[in-house]
């Protein structure tokens, strides 16, 4: 089988199309609507962080600007079209996913058992049917509410008391489910009370493989081109080992083909792609130019080492980074115009004085900040005052550094 060829702009527009961010920013964010955009993407990363907006908010704000807080709130909560799980890190994923995530399920409820007794979570497997039959009394409960005899630590995840070790292991092995937050605290629910339970029976052998099917023929889908070890990492399901050995699989029946894809520094990586990839119509589709911020959990910058390869953007969030040691600034946002990330911008939003502060924004080498893009991105802070909840927004003195 020949290998073809996707030179660097071509394999940006497909991803960027594969990410809902190659077409302009518009249409409904509620409902339906809302949800066949999760779907597309496949699940949208939670975070705690809220500099400018929650990662989910702005990750979701980003495609649709109608979209708000609420809209996401009363899908997850009210309709329960999605459930809380972990892909790489925790996230809300379409309800049609559930079964498949039952791999994950298996797998965790072995590994962080182990794991978790390693690193002397003392007494956690003690507390699993205490708490299981308090939330069956008492109805969905946050950390707070369990093990209130025990001790409590700092709260990190190194530090969690045993009820609170509990909650989390039977969530993330699915004798509970994660029905909502207060603020950002979780909800467990016993999930015989919230999933249907013909989705929740072990894995058959057959199921076993066909989830693994299901979790590399979708990344693939999502992607537009990948690596096996892409195609792994994009659920963090399935193994490395597995992954490779659908690609064989896949590959052996023309269901892909070997492509070589150009970096940003004109180098080839081999990946695998859909035998039709060559025509697909995103290849020669120009991705709008409207100048829009998007979150650092973004996930089309999830993967640092996939977006520095294909946009030559060298990314590094600096939230656990010391003050003096940070290059650009705690919470850094990239910026994408067209095909490329022209910067990243240091900002957030201080509600009390109602205002988007600018604090610093530095572009992209080789890219120009004059004043159309300056404009088009004064324009941006204005949606996204909106998002914020803030009235306005404002710059500090030389906010424009290297331009």
């Amino acid at each position: 089988m020949n290998t073809a060829v996707l030179d660097n702009k071509a394999a940006r527009r497909l991803f960027l199309d594969r990410h809902a961010l190659s077409e302009a920013p518009a249409g409904p964010a509620k409902g339906a609507d809302l949800l066949a955009l999760i779907e597309r993407l496949g699940f949208v990363q939670l975070d705690s962080i809220n500099t400018l907006a929650r990662a989910h908010d702005l990750i979701l704000f980003s495609r649709r600007p109608t979209y708000r807080p609420k809209a996401l709130k009363l899908l997850y909560e009210r309709d329960r079209q999605l459930f809380e799980h972990w892909t790489h890190d925790a996230a809300v994923i379409p309800m049609a996913f559930y079964r498949q995530w039952q791999l994950r399920r298996e797998r965790d409820a072995a590994r962080l058992r182990e794991k978790w007794s390693e690193w002397r979570r003392d007494g956690f497997e003690a507390q699993f049917q205490p708490v299981l039959d308090q939330i069956r009394e008492q109805g969905p409960l946050c950390s707070s509410d369990v093990g209130l005899d025990e001790k409590r630590g700092s709260g990190g995840w190194w530090d969690w008391h045993p009820s609170k070790t509990a909650l989390e292991y039977l969530w993330r092995s699915g004798a509970l489910c994660v029905v909502g937050r207060d603020g950002f605290r979780k909800r467990y629910d016993l999930t015989e009370r919230v999933i249907d339970q013909t989705l929740c029976h072990p894995l058959e052998a057959e199921e076993h493989a066909a989830i693994v099917d299901w979790c590399c023929a979708n990344a693939l889908d999502r992607l537009g081109f990948a690596t096996p070890a892409e195609l792994a990492a994009f659920w963090d399901h399935v193994t490395l080992e597995e992954a490779k050995a659908w690609c064989a699989e896949a590959l052996a029946r023309r269901a892909l083909q070997p492509i070589e894809v150009i970096t940003a520094t004109g180098k080839a990586q081999s990946c695998y792609a859909r035998p039709d990839i060559l025509a697909d119509p995103a290849l020669s589709t120009e991705p709008t130019s409207r100048l829009r911020v998007l979150s650092p959990f973004d996930p089309a910058l999830r993967d640092r080492k996939r977006a520095e390869r294909l946009f030559g953007f060298d990314y590094r969030i600096e939230i656990f980074v010391p003050e003096a040691k940070r290059k650009y600034g705690y919470y850094v946002f990239p910026i994408l115009e067209g095909d490329r990330l022209v910067g990243r911008v240091d900002m957030k939003a201080f509600r009390d004085r109602d205002v988007l502060q600018v604090r610093a924004l530095w572009p992209e080498p080789k890219v120009r900040w004059g004043k159309g893009r300056v404009a088009a991105f004064e324009a941006e802070l204005a949606r996204l005052t909106r998002l914020a909840g803030v009235g306005a927004y404002a710059f500090d003195d030389a906010w424009l550094r290297g331009a």
